[in-house]
């Protein structure tokens, strides 16, 4: 399984999947126990109220875990995030004739916050990020954009487009020729994709001189595409799909750096075909 996404909907949705204040008195797993363990194998003891030594509900302990993570150590928060979500499917969390079933609303909410971060969320509990190839129009943009969102954040596998083999650069350049143009040049090197698509979006490239009185968000797009190119050269071409995608030779802020770049810009270039897409000018 990807990183699994944490947010403040995904925090909500997770906590409303232990809690069992409601429940006429019968207590589900996970225990506290349990989620003391999940907690202590992520390294977040120090952000658990319970450890702290407050009387505190299951539901309330992991929404203060999962919120102080989020801004510490999204990794952690992470890690704790998919140890939590496997120990309710384990036990029983997602079946209906389970005693430690969580019920209908609470999984549906769940499903909607992972939805709106590019996963889907099974009826079993299982979480995998969403297959984009099955993904046309409008929906794609939307899924490509939740991956932006992610790795605008420093998510690392958000770089890379699950089940394509193209990262989210690549992905998103090649979404916007289709929508756009109806098609797009599969053999097309990085630099030839990227400009056509910047120009199919009417975003500005080096290759085309200023002109006079342009707006000065030009001048911004033009270092965009080529923070793109940067980050493409700092690719492991050959790691693509088994492991790290960056070269072995960047420091840990050199490759956080350059994943935030893939989200910028992919992020830019799915604003303006949204637009466009809303207006109807594309379809």
């Amino acid at each position: 399984m990807s990183t699994v996404p944490v947010t403040d909907t995904i925090a909500h949705a997770l906590m409303q999947l232990v809690d069992d204040s409601n429940n006429n008195g019968t207590y589900r797993e996970p225990t506290h126990a349990d989620i003391e363990f999940h907690v202590n194998q992520a390294g977040l003891g120090q952000y658990d109220p319970k450890q702290q030594g407050q009387q505190i509900g299951k539901a309330k302990r992991v929404r203060a875990v999962l919120y102080a993570a989020m801004d510490a150590n999204q990794s952690a928060a992470s890690r704790f995030a998919a140890g939590l979500l496997a120990k309710v499917r384990a036990c029983g969390g997602f079946r209906d004739a389970s005693p430690n079933f969580v019920g209908r609303e609470a999984i549906e909410n769940a499903k909607a916050a992972f939805d709106a971060e590019g996963f889907v969320l099974a009826e079993d509990g299982g979480l995998s990020p969403k297959l984009l190839t099955s993904l046309h129009g409008v929906q794609l943009t939307e899924a490509l954009a939740a991956y932006a969102r992610r790795a605008q954040r420093g998510a690392e596998d958000a770089a890379l487009v699950a089940g394509t083999g193209k990262d989210l650069l690549e992905a998103t350049a090649a979404h916007a020729l289709e929508t756009l143009q109806g098609r797009y040049p599969a053999n097309a090197n990085f630099q030839g994709l990227l400009g056509m698509a910047f120009v199919a979006l009417e975003l500005a490239v080096p290759e085309i001189p200023e002109q006079s009185g342009e707006p000065p968000v030009k001048a911004m797009e033009r270092g965009l595409f080529l923070s793109a190119l940067g980050v493409n050269r700092v690719r492991n071409k050959q790691g693509t799909g088994h492991g790290r995608p960056w070269l072995p030779t960047l420091s840990d802020e050199e490759t956080k750096a350059a994943i935030e770049i893939v989200g910028m810009v992919s992020a830019y270039m799915l604003a303006k075909l949204a637009r466009r897409e809303r207006r109807g000018g594309a379809l």
